[in-house]
Order: structure tokens, then C-alpha cells, then sequence
């Protein structure tokens, strides 16, 4: 469902019942809080696999179920765009570490591809040794570079042979076949890699590949496909936890979680008490969906309460969402080092009450609709917009709803506003600071925050929306078969606060912004150049060899008649 932008007089009326009852804290009293990060905080970027790799066939790799889902040319991806080439990150391996360091993050978020390294997705049939040693070196030259690899082993690129036997998340022996694919992870680059992450957004890849079908693998089982897949996802996270717990933590003491990506879920009335209950449910079905099961061992009871209900109502025999038995729910409780948790945006949530007979659906079961504030900052993609004390919340929630775990922000960014493509991103320089802020603040509230990777380093394919998103640091001209980066603005505003650890003091800060807007002329005059480069370059490598060709055969062929006359 979107979110409702609601109109200027309905949006007052909730704004003055929201407003009804002053507290202290609000969103509107807040304010810029100056000071530094706990020594050892960990600074990054990231990225996936399939949006920068590109080399789709290349070098023995196996088609995924988004190589099948952008190549059927059905619309299903803006601008029917693959990508099959993306970021050409698997050839510019040193060109982006280079990159890396200019930003001077301490580690790198990304992620590996299954039918890179197992072709068909099963171990037991052929592991893909071109694959390995190209991630292998990837690590080797993060690590000479001081650079920390912080390690996604599933991004959504499922192996399309595993889709087409098993019907790829649906069916419960894809657990399995995960845990063998991660063992064959742990193994071969567990030695270097202490950070693993199993699964990147399970939610997304859940609720947009099986219900609403705009991902891969593009099915459309109304609320019955994303929970059943969702059950496999969490059940596959465990089988690779007590992988490693039992056979690798003990020879390389690294650390395994998994990253949920979840908005804050604001009450419209906070004196309203169905307001507060579609707040917390909103935060259920997004976020305790798959922590509560890994933090508590089972699904959050609102969840097993709404769905069951609606489930009888449809004359449902069971409920639509399955049911952990003791000893799993045993098995996956306590199964995550850590908590990574990826954050963009927020909703103003209220009840709303979805008729059954509607039929079964995930967003019907949840009874509430989103609201957005008209007055929130648009960053120009649907439903993204900047609101960041809503991160705060959110962080603050997760720390205390799952125990004090230790939290890494796994993703937190702003794409590239509609119709712009200059490097002076302003804006995100302006999320980055406000939201970087909340986090600060949420540490002095008392959160375990060890680190924080923004999203992304380069702009790369967005998944249904192509190459219209832009979320990077550095700016890639895909028309180029070259591909070459250019730093925006925010790459110095960030290294910055990387360098300074935090905001040191308000006129530093000020300077900042100053200094990385002063970048911006310069590397947009090149990036402006850039179509006249491409040419020249052309002509270098095109019509000149073409032109000494036909010289020589020319001189060949004066050459011949000349000896024949002479004869």
C-alpha cells in the first residue's frame, strides 16, 4: 500500500488531534546535538552484488532469478533496463577500493552471489572456482587497504535453477541448500571475514516477490506466498547460525546476524489508544516479523493474532501464516551476533479496519493505513522522505524491544532528486547530517550502535526502477561503456564525519558543507566534459586505426603498381 499524501485541511485536523497533548521530545523540539562517536565506531558504504557487478555469463557465473525476471522484457523493470553489465563492479574491483579509501570508511558492506560461486545453487554440483577467487581477492584488497569487509551472503539474486526445481523460497528445502551455500562461504573466506550478514531485507524480498510481484521472482500469492517464504528465510538465517556456531566461531571468532530493513511507524494521535496499537502493529509486521522469532523464538503475537482472525474469517482452516513448532522455535531463538537494521524514512500510522472479505492480503491484515507529512522534505523517489527523528525512535525501539543487542545500521541513504543529475547533492548532504545525528543521539540515549554503513557507494540498479534511483556517492555514467565514477558533493561531507568521528562543533560544520559544495563546480565541469572525451576517445580508438589501415593498404597497392611498371 502507499503511503497517503493527505490533503492540506485533513492533514491539519490529525496534525492538531496528533498535537493535542504536548510532550516532551517531540519532533518538533528537537535540535542539532553536537559531539563525537564512541571510540572504535565503525564507518562504511555498501553495496549488492547484483545492482554493481554486472558480468552476468561471465566467468562460469549461473543466471539468478533477476537475470530471468529484467531479461523477459515485460515491463517489469522501468525502462525494461537488466543488469546485466550494471556498474561493471566485477571488472573495477581496484577502481573502487581506490574510491574506498578516498572516502576513508573503516569497512565495506557487500554482498556475494550465489550463482557466482554455485552455478545451479547446490554445492553438491559444482562450485564455481572463478568465483571464489574473484571474491577472494575482493577481500584480500579491502584488507591491505584497512578496510573492514562486512559480508551479505543472500542480496535477493537467488540461483534461477533453485527457482525453477523448488520454487525457490516457497519450498523448505531451500533452507538446506543455504546452509550448504554458507558453508561454503564461511570456509573459503572465513579466515579474513568477521562479519556476515545471511540475509539483506528478507521483508522486501519476501512481500515484493511473492505478493505484490514486483521483484524477482515476480509471483503474486496474496497473503499466503510472503509468509510461507518469509518461515523458510528465518529458518534458513538459523541453519547457517548454528553452522557456524558449531563448526567455523571456535577457528575464526567472527560474528553472524542478519539486516531487516524497517520505516518508524509514528501514531497520528498519540493520545488516541487504536492510534498507539496500529503504531506498534505497524512495527510488528515490519520489523518483528523476523526479529522477534530470532529474538524471542516466535512470531510477534499481534501478527498471529490479526492473521489467524482474518484467516477464519475467509474461511480459513488454518491461519495463513505458519506455525514454528517447539523445537524450531527453540533452534532459531538467540540465533544473531547482532542486529543490522536498515532505515530510510518514516510513517504517521492509524487504524484502519480492512474487510476479510476483501480476500487475503498483507496489507489488509495489517488494519492501519500510512499517512505522510506534505510538509516532510521529498528526496524524490515515491514514499521516501526526510524525517530523521523518526530513525531515533526506531533505533531506540530495537534496543529495548530485543534485549540490548549490539545494532550496525546496515543501510541508510538518499536517492538522487527527479530530473537532476548534477554532483552538488545538497539534499543528501542534508539527510546524512540530520540522520547521522539521530544516531548519535540515540547512543547517548543509551543504545549499543557499533556502526553505520551508508547506502551506497555508487549509483547502480535500483531493481524495478533501473538506473531512476541514484543513491551513491559517486555518480556512474551508465551511457559510457567505461562506466566512470564522479564524486558528488556528499563524498567530502561524509569523509568529514568519518575523519572528525562526528560533528566536533557547529562553525566546522558549517565548513563542511561549504568546502563540499566548493567541490562541485570542478567535478561537474568534468562530468559535462565527458560527452567530448567519449568522442575523442572514439576517434583515438575507432576512425584513427581505420585511417592508418587504409594508408597502408593504399601504400600497399601504389606500392604493387609501381613494381609492376618498373617491371
Amino acid at each position: 500500500m502507499k503511503p497517503v499524501r493527505v490533503t492540506t485541511l485533513l492533514w491539519m485536523l490529525l496534525l492538531v488531534l496528533r498535537l493535542g497533548a504536548t510532550r516532551k521530545g517531540s519532533p518538533e523540539e528537537a535540535s542539532f546535538y553536537y559531539g563525537t562517536f564512541p571510540l572504535g565506531f565503525s564507518w562504511g558504504v555498501g553495496s549488492s552484488a547484483y545492482q554493481t557487478e554486472g558480468a552476468w555469463d561471465q566467468d562460469g557465473k549461473g543466471p539468478s532469478i533477476w537475470d530471468v525476471f529484467t531479461h523477459s522484457g515485460k515491463g517489469k523493470v522501468l525502462g525494461n533496463e537488466t543488469a546485466d553489465v550494471a556498474c561493471d563492479g566485477y571488472y573495477k574491483v581496484q577502481e573502487d577500493i581506490i574510491l574506498l579509501r578516498e572516502l576513508h570508511v573503516n569497512h565495506y558492506r557487500f554482498s556475494l552471489s550465489w550463482p557466482r560461486l554455485l552455478p545451479t545453487g547446490v554445492r553438491a554440483e559444482q562450485v564455481n572456482k572463478k568465483g571464489i577467487q574473484f571474491y577472494s581477492d575482493l577481500i584480500d584488497a579491502l584488507l591491505s587497504s584497512n578496510i573492514t569487509p562486512i559480508v551479505t551472503l543472500h542480496h535477493w539474486d537467488l540461483p534461477q535453477l533453485l527457482q525453477v526445481k523448488y520454487g525457490g523460497w516457497q519450498n523448505v528445502s531451500m533452507a538446506n541448500y543455504f546452509r550448504d551455500y554458507a558453508n561454503l562461504c564461511f570456509e573459503a573466506f572465513g579466515d579474513r571475514v568477521k562479519h556476515w550478514i545471511t540475509f539483506s531485507d528478507p521483508r522486501a524480498m519476501a512481500e515484493k516477490g511473492y505478493e505484490t510481484g514486483h521483484h524477482a521472482p515476480g509471483l503474486k500469492l496474496r497473503g499466503t506466498g510472503l509468509y510461507k517464504a518469509a518461515h523458510h528465510i528465518i529458518k534458513a538465517h538459523a541453519q547457517a547460525w548454528h553452522s557456524y556456531n558449531t563448526t567455523w566461531r571456535s577457528k575464526q571468532q567472527g560474528l553472524v546476524g542478519i539486516s531487516l530493513n524497517c520505516d518508524w511507524g509514528e501514531p497520528v494521535d498519540i493520545s488516541n489508544p487504536k492510534d498507539i496499537e496500529a503504531a506498534e502493529r505497524y512495527l510488528q509486521f515490519c520489523l518483528g516479523w523476523f526479529a522477534n522469532p530470532i529474538y524471542a523464538g516466535d512470531y510477534p503475537q499481534v501478527m498471529k493474532d490479526y492473521i489467524g482472525r482474518k484467516s477464519a474469517e475467509q474461511g480459513l482452516e488454518m491461519s495463513r501464516l505458519p506455525v514454528f513448532s517447539l523445537q524450531e522455535k527453540s533452534y532459531i531463538k538467540g540465533t544473531s551476533d547482532f542486529l543490522g537494521l536498515g532505515h530510510f524514512t518514516t510513517r504517521y500510522i492509524m487504524e484502519r479496519k480492512n474487510p476479510s472479505r476483501q480476500g487475503p492480503s498483507h496489507q489488509n491484515d495489517r488494519d492501519l493505513i500510512e499517512l505522510v507529512d506534505p510538509n516532510w522534505p521529498d528526496l524524490g523517489s515515491k514514499g521516501l522522505y526526510s524525517v530523521p527523528w523518526g530513525f531515533r525512535r526506531l533505533l531506540n525501539f530495537a534496543q529495548t524491544q530485543y534485549g540490548d543487542p549490539p545494532i550496525y545500521v546496515m543501510e541508510n541513504g538518499a536517492p538522487q532528486k527527479f530530473h537532476c543529475t548534477q554532483l552538488c547533492d545538497e539534499w543528501r548532504i542534508q539527510y546524512l547530517k540530520g540522520y547521522i545525528n539521530e544516531m548519535l543521539k540515540a547512543i547517548k540515549d543509551g543504545a549499543n550502535i557499533k556502526g553505520y554503513t551508508s547506502w551506497s557507494l555508487l549509483d547502480k540498479f535500483e531493481w524495478e526502477k533501473g538506473y531512476s534511483a541514484r543513491y551513491g556517492f559517486y555518480y556512474v555514467e551508465f551511457n559510457d561503456r567505461n562506466k566512470p565514477r564522479y564524486p558528488k558533493a556528499s563524498v567530502q561531507y561524509y569523509k568529514k564525519i568519518i575523519i572528525a568521528n562526528g560533528f566536533p562543533n557547529p562553525r566546522e560544520v558549517e565548513s563542511w558543507y561549504l568546502k563540499a559544495l566548493e567541490t562541485c563546480s570542478i567535478n561537474n565541469q568534468r562530468l559535462a566534459a565527458e560527452p567530448l572525451l567519449s568522442h575523442m576517445q572514439m576517434v583515438t580508438e575507432i576512425v584513427v586505426p581505420t585511417v592508418c589501415s587504409l594508408c597502408v593498404l593504399i601504400t600497399a597497392v601504389l606500392l604493387t603498381l609501381l613494381l609492376r611498371r618498373q617491371g
